[in-house]
C-alpha cells in the first residue's frame, strides 16, 4: 500500500490552527472573566449610588428638621437649654457625618467606574481577539480541504490581526 505523499504546507495549516484555536480558546475564557468583573463592578456601583442616595435623604431630612427648629426659635424664644436648641445642637455633627460619609461613598462609587471601564476594555478586545481567530480558523479550515494555499495566507493574515487583539486584550495597547 503505497501512501499519497502529503503536502508540506498542509502540517503547517495543522499547527497555525492549533496556535489559533488555543489563542481563540483562552480569548474567550478571559473575555467572559472580564465581562463577569463588569458586570460585579457594575452591581456594586448600583449598591454603593443607592447607599449614597440613602445618605442624602438622611442629610436633607436632619437639614430639613435643623431649618424648621431655627426658624421655630427665630419666631419666639428659646432658651438656650430648650429642647429645640439641644436638638439643633445634636444636628450638626449629624449633618457633618453624613457629608463625611456621602464623600466616601462617592469615591468607592467612581472607583467601581473607573474599575468597570478597564474590565470594559479587557473584555471588548478579547471578543474582537476571538471573533478573528474564529474566522481565521475558519479560514485554514477551508484552505485544508479545498487545498488552496492562498486561503490559508489569508486565514494567516486574519488570525495575525487576532492576535494583536489578543495581546491588546492583556496589555491595553490601544
Amino acid at each position: 500500500m503505497s501512501e499519497t505523499p502529503k503536502e508540506r504546507w498542509m502540517q503547517w495549516v495543522a499547527v497555525s490552527t492549533t496556535i489559533l484555536a488555543v489563542a481563540a480558546g483562552i480569548g474567550a475564557l478571559k473575555g467572559g472573566a472580564y465581562s463577569t468583573r463588569v458586570q460585579l463592578a457594575t452591581t456594586k456601583q448600583v449598591n454603593k449610588w443607592s447607599y449614597y442616595e440613602a445618605k442624602s435623604i438622611k442629610l436633607h431630612v436632619s437639614e430639613a428638621e435643623r431649618s424648621l427648629l431655627a426658624a421655630t426659635c427665630a419666631a419666639g424664644p428659646c432658651a438656650e437649654n430648650s429642647a429645640a436648641a439641644k436638638r439643633i445642637a445634636s444636628l450638626e455633627p449629624e449633618i457633618a457625618r453624613y457629608n463625611r460619609e456621602m464623600t466616601a461613598i462617592k469615591a468607592d462609587a467612581e472607583a467601581l467606574d473607573k474599575d468597570s471601564e478597564l474590565n470594559k476594555r479587557h473584555a471588548g478586545a478579547l471578543g474582537q481577539a476571538v471573533m478573528f481567530l474564529q474566522l481565521a480558523i475558519m479560514l485554514s479550515a477551508m484552505a485544508a480541504l479545498l487545498k488552496k494555499r492562498p486561503l490559508w495566507w489569508i486565514g494567516l493574515a486574519v488570525g495575525a490581526v487576532g492576535l494583536v487583539y489578543f495581546a491588546d486584550g492583556f496589555f491595553l495597547w490601544f
